[in-house]
């Protein structure tokens, strides 16, 4: 029993400091509808701050507990800067930019905090006066994870009576309901935002600062826990401190004994988890079903153009690449091959996104399915590699008929979410079960077979495969089953009025997006040789975001446009300096503020000027 008490008391400190950095999350998207992909960022930076502080001035518990202030201040500041620069020229913009955003954020300040403070993990001191550990039950149990535990329910009273209590933040909440009625009565709506801001990344530096006496200040800090954050204001229910709390004690408790009952699945538990509430709970278990503000639409809703030339141009494109042997060297090959596989990986995901509005942040669960589902044909049964090809889009559309059936049944930044435990889900499988996947050590020598082991050989059926798969996803996204789709994303109520049966069209789309995914990753696995679990893991899907958005959603063209653009700039800055992340970041940055609609929507607004 003494045990399992200090079991319990180890939950609860660990969901103290997932509430501290999720009711900031859930502040932020209350009131202003950004989904902040670098909340976790300002985490990260608020621990080496606060880590910095405290090995200056952190000897006496006057100078640790004002460096953990200080530390978080500072993260309150910089969050407010992100506001002015960055997030208030998006609060119009759809959800998938403001995300776009964010991202370009994360990669800035991970180059910078590299170069500020090194890539070496760093271990900081025991705070003053909570150095030693109590007896409960004759077990141990550390004095700062006793205060930790104190800290959560403090936090959530005195953010109740700042929402609730104050002037402002009764301003904050009438804001959040009506932000044009709210700026009618005199109201600046941009200075409560940037106030909220402040306290939102206030509280994830604080989480952060305090984390330093605790464990070891790293690199990965910001993307560990930002996933985490998610899924507990996803499981309380968006825009519900109350939820976030209660989520926050579930899961840490879940963490704390989940390594106990079931350590074979430790890392999948909390999706597990968060995937059962969605399914019973679709708003979470203290959310409502608010309605997104017409001042941030989910998606958007420009209609395709087929082009009236784009067969001929196609064409012309495809011999082009197709002559490419011809004139490129080996490395040259190598990045066009990438770069067609790519292709059709954004492509796929385009058609969730553009014809569907249905935004998905774990659509490498079937990249990476397809990839280890064409190695192990190859590794394990020693099948050819056509068979395993063959089986690549079979394994990943299985999957995403499985994950799909519950997905669709959810809309919003909530299918967004479930798409995400269903891969990290897949990811887990992936990475621990050592006996068939190799865990993180992924699976080695998956190569061609010798008449397809050539550069140019792979590259052209590559191609050839690539392109059939491309003209498939465009012919439905002009067939009836495009339009039904497209009728579903702008009016769900009005299609299902006239017969349209919406959840069974995004289904099947799922599966179809999947299974292309999945093509893609089997040719990617053939590609490099090997398949780890990094192809499945959080980056991948917003690199695949990244690719559909920077070419334009407008388009079918769009998502094709993205991936070149952005691999081709991915691989030459990362050629030309280690500081690859910054200047991606900003490119990114940049794309959203002055090239919203895409490299092919700018390029043909400018066709259309002209």
């Amino acid at each position: 029993m003494s045990f399992l008490l200090v079991q319990a008391l180890s939950g609860l400190a660990t969901a103290a400091t997932l509430f501290l950095v999720s009711s900031g999350l859930t502040i932020v998207f209350g009131v202003t509808r950004i989904v902040n992909f670098a909340h976790g960022s300002f985490y990260m930076v608020g621990a080496y701050a606060g880590w910095s502080l405290i090995e200056r001035f952190g000897g006496t518990p006057a100078g640790f507990w004002g460096s953990v202030a200080a530390a978080a201040l500072a993260m309150g500041v910089l969050g407010a800067v992100m506001e002015i620069g960055l997030l208030r020229r998006l609060y119009r913009s759809p959800e998938l930019f403001q995300l776009l955003g964010t991202f370009g954020v994360v990669l800035v300040v991970q180059d910078l905090t590299a170069w500020a403070w090194g890539p070496e993990d760093l271990l900081g001191r025991r705070a003053p006066g909570l150095k030693g550990s109590i007896d409960i039950l004759d077990q141990p149990f550390p004095l700062y994870d006793l205060m930790l535990i104190g800290l959560g329910p403090l936090v959530l009273g005195l953010l109740w009576l700042l929402f609730n209590r104050t002037r402002w933040g009764t301003l904050v909440r009438a804001a959040t309901q009506d932000r044009e009625m709210t700026s009618a009565l005199g109201v600046d709506p941009a200075r409560l935002f940037t106030g909220v801001l402040f306290l939102g990344c206030a509280l994830a530096g604080l989480g952060g600062a305090l984390q330093v006496p605790r464990e070891s200040v790293t690199l990965q800090m910001d993307m560990a826990i930002v996933v985490e954050a998610f899924v507990v204001v996803v499981v309380g229910g968006m825009g519900s401190l109350t939820g976030a709390f209660l989520a926050s004690l579930l899961i840490g408790q879940l963490q704390a004994f989940g390594i106990l009952v079931f350590p074979q699945i430790t890392l999948v538990l909390v999706f597990l988890f968060m995937a059962v509430v969605l399914v019973l709970r679709p708003h979470g278990l203290l959310g409502r079903a608010d309605e997104v503000p017409p001042t941030a639409p989910a998606t958007v809703t420009v209609p395709l153009s087929a082009g009236r030339h784009a067969g001929p141009w196609a064409l012309a494109l495809l011999a082009l690449l197709a002559a490419a042997p011809l004139v490129a060297g080996d490395y040259a090959l190598i990045l066009l091959t990438e770069v067609v596989i790519l292709a059709l990986f954004a492509a796929s995901l385009h058609l969730l996104i553009g014809l569907g509005g249905l935004v998905s942040f774990g659509h490498a669960a079937w990249f990476g399915l397809g990839a280890y589902g064409s190695a192990l044909l190859v590794k394990h049964l020693g099948a050819p590699m056509p068979l395993a090809l063959a089986g690549a889009p079979v394994l990943a559309g299985l999957g995403a008929l499985i994950a799909g059936w519950f997905c669709v049944r959810r809309s919003g930044l909530y299918f967004a979410m479930l798409t995400l435990a269903f891969a990290q889900i897949v990811w887990s499988i992936a990475f621990q079960w050592y006996a068939v996947t190799g865990g993180d050590n992924g699976i080695l020598g998956v190569w061609p077979p010798g008449w397809a082991a050539g550069k140019a050989t792979y590259y052209w059926l590559t191609l050839g495969l690539c392109g059939g798969a491309l003209w498939l996803l465009r012919r439905v996204a002009f067939a009836p089953f495009g339009y039904a789709l497209r009728a579903g994303r702008d009016s769900g109520l009005r299609a299902e009025s006239v017969g349209i049966d919406v959840r069974r069209f995004q289904w099947m789309a799922f599966v179809l997006a999947g299974s292309a995914a999945g093509l893609a990753g089997g040719l990617y696995a053939f590609a490099k040789g090997s398949v780890f679990p990094t192809l499945l893991a959080v980056p991948q899907s917003v690199d695949a975001l990244v690719m559909v958005l920077m070419g334009g959603i407008q388009t079918v063209a769009g998502p094709l446009a993205g991936a070149v653009a952005f691999h081709l700039l991915e691989s030459e800055v990362m050629s030309l300096t280690d500081w690859w992340r910054l200047v991606l970041g900003l490119i990114i940055v940049a794309l959203v503020l002055v090239f919203p609609k895409g490299i092919v929507g700018f390029l043909s607004g400018i066709g259309r000027r002209a």
